[in-house]
């Protein structure tokens, strides 16, 4: 009965707020940008989201949202292939593909339906996956749907064992290495041309899951392939619409023609759900065409991560290196974390708290992250926060 359910989640529900490790939702009252106002808090400055171009509420996206609501409607109403696809859903497509460097893209509601639509439909018994041990959840999942499939995990980064496993599986019709462009948590990227070079000698083929590096890497936000010189050679990539590319919802392959006319006929979630509404489509599009307008932007957010660094590190806090807007600080313990991001809260400043199980028990860290439309005042703000919050917490422990 659910009255017993009840009971048991009501338990390890406050066992989670005894041990401080509850979290709680923030409402936000207007668009996400720099600053936004949040219930009971007034305006606070925003060092949570993946906003990373600024382009959230940029007045073309939103327009362009807008006017394809009033165009296409509220939604497809269907599957794709049962009631017609939307020629918005074919531009934008198109849009990111030549964005990827590939032959082609398919549209999904998000990354994470993109990474389960792809997985499990590319890879069979006679396969096998070698995924690095810190992928997303998402990648993860989507290997658990391939349950007939031989599933391995590589350690971090580690290159000699990538390679070991590719000699020990070289009898696999195909063998797909899954990877991250740009780990979240940790801020690092893929050595994505150590990668490219292993896939090449043992006839593997490499997906790049770029989501926190779209728009982020490479002169023009291109990705991480564009960061490394590698556009138009990774075999598959798949990333978001819903970060820095307007940061609604939504997210894609690009591939091969073949790829993707595989994923049109057999991913589950393109056989089975509705496309991206077309508000989202719309916003996306708009949003590529300011990046290719605005590599500036792409600039101007590598100045914004280099600053702020130089500011941490001036002020005693030691950052996880990377050349990403993702800025992690390690603090130890998940209580102390969210501790840590409660009291910058108090003091006007969102930053996220995160702990176990989203990253291992004792590396809770929070995690800045950085927009090219923040100020260096606001910026400093942070830094000035953070070495508040440090000191109040060595005195109370003093």
């Amino acid at each position: 009965m659910r009255e017993e359910l009840d009971a048991r989640l009501r338990q390890e529900l406050d066992a989670t707020r005894a041990a401080g490790t509850y979290k709680v939702l923030r409402h936000l009252q207007g668009p996400m940008g720099p600053e936004v106002p949040m219930e009971g808090r007034g305006t606070i400055l925003v060092l949570s989201s993946n906003n990373y171009l600024g382009l959230a509420n940029h007045p073309e996206v939103v327009a362009a949202g807008k006017a394809g609501l009033d165009r296409y409607g509220a939604g497809t109403a269907s599957v794709r292939f049962i009631c017609g696809t939307f020629e918005l859903h074919r531009e934008l497509e198109a849009a990111l593909a030549e964005f990827s460097g590939t032959e082609a893209a398919l549209s999904y509601v998000s990354c994470w339906n993109a990474n389960e639509g792809l997985i499990p439909t590319l890879a069979g018994p006679e396969d096998v996956i070698l995924s690095d041990e810190l992928n997303h959840a998402s990648i993860i999942d989507a290997c658990r749907l391939a349950s007939r499939t031989e599933r391995r995990r590589y350690k971090h980064g580690d290159m000699a064992d990538l390679a070991a496993q590719l000699g020990e599986t070289k009898d696999k019709r195909t063998r797909l290495i899954l990877t991250d462009g740009v780990f979240s948590m940790e801020g690092d990227v893929a050595k994505l041309p150590d990668i490219v070079d292993l896939a090449r000698k043992h006839r593997a083929v490499v997906m790049v899951d770029d989501s926190h590096g779209t728009g982020v890497l490479g002169r023009n936000g291109r990705g991480t392939a564009e960061h490394f010189g590698l556009l138009g050679e990774i075999d598959i990539i798949t990333s978001t619409l819903g970060k820095a590319l307007g940061g609604a919802a939504g997210g894609y392959v690009a591939s091969s023609n073949e790829v993707i006319e595989t994923l049109v006929q057999r991913s589950r979630p393109q056989l089975f759900s509705n496309a991206l509404p077309p508000t989202v489509a719309s916003s996306a599009l708009a949003a590529l065409q300011v990046l290719a307008r605005e590599p500036e932007r792409v600039a101007r957010l590598r100045e914004n991560v280099a600053h702020i660094r130089a500011r941490l590190k001036d002020a005693g806090f030691h950052a996880l290196e990377s050349p990403t807007a993702i800025v992690p600080i390690i603090i130890g313990k998940t209580a102390d974390a969210i501790a840590m991001s409660d009291a910058l809260l108090a003091r006007g400043i969102f930053v996220t708290g995160f702990g176990y199980p989203v990253v291992p028990e004792g590396t809770a860290r929070l995690r800045i992250q950085v927009s090219a439309a923040h100020t260096r005042d606001q910026l400093d703000r942070v830094v000035a926060a953070l070495r508040e919050v440090s000191e109040a917490k060595a005195k109370a422990r003093a």
